[in-house]
């Protein structure tokens, strides 16, 4: 991880993906001195999100997607979009978990944590599944924070029980048009399109 984090970016799409990391540790340091500790804290929590494809060595295409989504949230709420704009708020949980759902989902069959199934038709529907699933895990992690927020820092959080409900409903959405994507155009098995490994068959088999 340290190795894939400190090697050169080797195309322009490396390249793009690093100036968005950079752009994301300016835009914290920029929104402490020019806008409120509230607004640098939001722009802070996305780092990780930033900074993760980097270590894991993720394309440059899905680094550049998932830094710029989770940058334009952020950035979202600091410039006041989620109230100004209508249905600027759905359309970013929509989005955002879509894609973040997305990335865990070809992260776990890159490291290979999940025993290969037996057809692709299987490979097809756990990915469907685990994807939805983590897309809506995400949302209800992220209604908690937002409740931590307005319990502890800030009263203006928007955590009334229609609204809640409505971003988890847009995450899940997203997260499930974010697997059928990868269905179609994508793969469910690591990000460098290695075959997914399956189970030998047969008398071969049944004699290792």
């Amino acid at each position: 991880m340290i190795e894939n984090f400190l090697r050169r970016p080797q195309t322009p799409a490396e390249l793009t993906a690093d100036l968005l990391r950079a752009f994301g540790v300016f835009s914290v340091l920029f929104a402490a001195v020019f806008f409120d500790p509230t607004d640098a804290g939001i722009l802070a929590f996305v780092l990780p999100a930033v900074f993760a494809p980097r270590f894991l060595g993720t394309r440059a295409g899905a680094d550049i997607t998932v830094s710029l989504t989770v940058l334009i949230a952020a950035w979202s709420n600091v410039w006041g979009l989620y109230e100004s704009v209508p249905g600027w708020d759905l359309a970013v949980h929509f989005v955002c978990t879509g894609v973040l759902a997305a990335s865990l989902c070809l992260l776990l069959g890159r490291v290979q944590t999940l025993s290969a199934p037996r057809s692709a038709l299987a490979v097809t529907a756990l990915g469907v599944t685990l994807t939805t699933t983590f897309g809506l895990a995400l949302s209800a992690i992220w209604e908690m924070v937002e409740w931590v927020g307005f319990t502890y820092v800030a009263q203006g959080i928007n955590v009334e029980y229609t609204d809640t409900i409505g971003d988890m409903a847009a995450g899940g959405l997203g997260a499930l048009c974010a697997g059928l994507f990868l269905m179609f155009f994508g793969r469910f098995d690591g990000e460098r399109g290695a075959p997914v490994r399956r189970p030998r068959t047969g008398p071969r088999a049944a004699s290792t």
